[in-house]
């Protein structure tokens, strides 16, 4: 016999039936919700239809569609009953449907605005908030703007980057993390089921060459902590040691295999690379992060190490090769990226965590092409690397935390 609303009300805990599939489940605690029983695919399914209500919510409440009200009178459960088994009938999944009809998805210009919005008011430089979302509106919004932010794959972002990859290789590098960011927060947001697919797309353009010959293959710095753990727990090697202290220093690889220990200095916790084997012709300090130190002193108890020797010793004593770095690279799965390109991730990383461009330049030892501006910034920001940008790109590089963590937090 069909229920009533007074049994409704007074059931005992257990499963009460109202027919055709329908049931009212009264607990023990005493909560009472409605559940349909159906046959799907071949096997008997229970579907959570929602909580047991005797009046309505609310004028509002009674507009939504009856997929989406999670309190129900009995009247209402019937009728939700009957949507369910017609859904099971033609072979559809009444849970799933009823999810994917309530979800409403973004395109992908408004879920790059929703992230902006979001976190933008935290950055450190207002000017970086704003040149954040005009890079996406200038080349990323014209092609997948209006795509919804669930059905932007790997090909949709190829499209995307084509048109710039080789003429202004930089920006198309800060156009595919900032859309990789912005897929990320979609995931976070339950817009799309999977996290960005940098992976792919990075498979898609390798091979495609910058101007000059030159591979464009940095890892994306939202892999970077993944792949140093997983090169900390191999096996240490010179090679694999070497890597690790290229992409702590953010350091050029032929300045560490060719770095002495005449230019350590451990009790200051600095490397001091000599004017003449730089590119700027001058003198370039890189503060040492506890994490380069341990590297460090790994090697000396290793190796020994007087003044003119190689901190990374290769073959015979000779300074370690190229080579030799870019296989523990491709051994620890990073054979889609360059050695050298660590040094775009760690640019990357410092301008979409807020740190200022000109620490980030300092710390990458790079001249300034405005030889007026040039000329009155005579200062290296040592200080602020020291204690500040170094320092957090450990830690997130070694997975402990600090401000990229709060990125994370961010896009979720």
């Amino acid at each position: 016999m069909p229920l009533t609303a007074k049994q409704v009300l007074n059931a005992k805990p257990g499963r009460h039936s109202d027919g055709r599939g329908l049931y009212l489940l009264v607990m023990p605690s005493g909560s009472r919700s409605w559940v349909l029983r159906v046959q799907y695919q071949g096997k008997r399914r229970d579907y959570g239809l929602g909580s047991v209500t005797d009046k309505p919510i609310s004028a509002d409440y009674d507009l939504l569609p009856l997929h989406r009200r999670k309190f129900l009178t009995l009247n209402e459960a019937r009728d939700k009953a009957k949507l369910g088994r017609g859904l099971a009938k033609a072979g559809i999944n009444p849970s799933v449907q009823w999810r994917q009809v309530e979800r409403t998805v973004p395109t992908f210009e408004q879920a790059a605005r929703a992230y902006h919005k979001h976190v933008s008011s935290g950055w450190r430089k207002g000017k970086h908030g704003a040149q954040w979302i005009s890079t996406l509106e200038t080349y990323a919004f014209p092609l997948i703007g209006s795509r919804p932010v669930d059905q932007v794959d790997a090909s949709a972002v190829q499209s995307v980057l084509m048109p710039i990859w080789l003429t202004i290789p930089e920006t198309a590098r800060r156009v595919r993390q900032r859309i990789g960011v912005v897929l990320d927060y979609a995931k976070g947001k339950g817009w799309r089921e999977a996290e960005a697919p940098l992976r792919a797309v990075g498979q898609l353009m390798r091979g495609i060459k910058q101007p000059g010959g030159g591979n464009f293959a940095a890892m994306p710095y939202a892999e970077l902590p993944a792949f140093m753990a997983k090169l900390r727990e191999s096996e240490a090697s010179v090679g694999r040691l070497a890597l690790q202290f290229t992409i702590l220093t953010a350091a050029r690889s032929g300045e560490v295999r060719n770095a002495t220990w005449g230019q350590i200095d451990l009790d200051a916790a600095e490397w001091k690379i000599p004017a003449g084997t730089t590119k700027t012709g001058k003198m370039h300090i890189v503060p040492l992060v506890p994490a380069a130190i341990d590297i460090l002193n790994e090697m000396r108890g290793l190796f020994g190490g007087k003044a003119s020797e190689p901190v990374f010793p290769g073959l015979k004593g000779k300074p370690l090769s190229d080579a030799t770095l870019s296989k523990a690279l491709r051994v620890a799965g990073g054979g889609a990226f360059t050695v050298h390109g660590f040094r775009s991730t760690f640019r990357d990383w410092a301008a979409e965590t807020g740190f200022a461009d000109a620490w980030a330049e300092a710390a990458l030892a790079h001249g300034n092409p405005d030889k007026t501006e040039a000329a009155y910034k005579r200062t290296t920001f040592y200080a602020q690397r020291r204690d500040k940008l170094m320092p957090a790109w450990a830690s997130f590089v070694m997975g402990d935390g600090s401000n990229v963590v709060l990125l994370a937090e961010r896009r979720a």
